[in-house]
């Protein structure tokens, strides 16, 4: 008598199948899933375009400010210049105004005056403030009479013959005082030649 063999295997290889299949498809699932995770954290990953990008729109922006940083230094510079400009002189003015004040009351004494003699003091001694005063700002009157004829110190009006030869050459007469400010000639003083 033959038996009936028991189909064991039969089941074994089918839960095995299943089994395999569940894997495949999990390891199926589970590939996307890893190539999707990899993609991500390729694209979080700036291609080098994008570095490019970054880094031209970080150079636009440093340019941009130091432009306007610039800018605004031209700005203020030009309107500190424009500010000093207008009161450079504000100080030698401030120092005239006593001067200015004399001249009025001399004005005023000259009205009332009946001797000459005290009116020519007080304009004498106005003068002298005055002189004074463009000294300490560094005013310094040029000698110019005796001396030998100098180009940069001396504009000549005329040549007169010389009374004398030693004077040939010589400064005999000025007509108008040359200043330096600072040792700087600002008025070259006019003056009347020996020939």
């Amino acid at each position: 008598m033959l038996k009936k063999k028991k189909p064991v295997n039969n089941n074994t290889e089918n839960i095995n199948d299943v089994n395999n299949e569940e894997l495949q498809q999990d390891g199926q699932e589970q590939a996307p899933e890893t190539e999707a995770a990899e993609t991500q954290q390729e694209a979080a990953k700036p291609t080098a375009e994008e570095k490019l990008k970054d880094e031209l729109a970080q150079a636009n922006d440093k340019y941009l400010r130091l432009y306007a940083e610039f800018d605004n230094f031209r700005r203020r510079t030009i309107k500190e210049r424009d500010e000093a400009r207008k009161t450079e002189g504000k100080d030698i003015i401030v120092a005239l105004l006593p001067v200015l004040d004399d001249f009025e009351r001399a004005q005023r004494a000259m009205e009332k005056a009946t001797e000459v003699e005290s009116v020519k003091e007080g304009v004498t001694l106005i003068q002298h403030k005055l002189k004074n005063i463009l000294g300490h700002k560094g005013l310094k009157e040029m000698t110019s009479i005796g001396h030998a004829f100098d180009a940069d110190l001396h504009e000549a009006i005329t040549n007169v013959p010389a009374p004398t030869d030693d004077q040939k050459g010589k400064v005999i007469d000025e007509m108008e005082k040359g200043y330096t400010l600072n040792d700087k000639v600002i008025r070259f003083a006019k003056v009347v030649v020996g020939a």
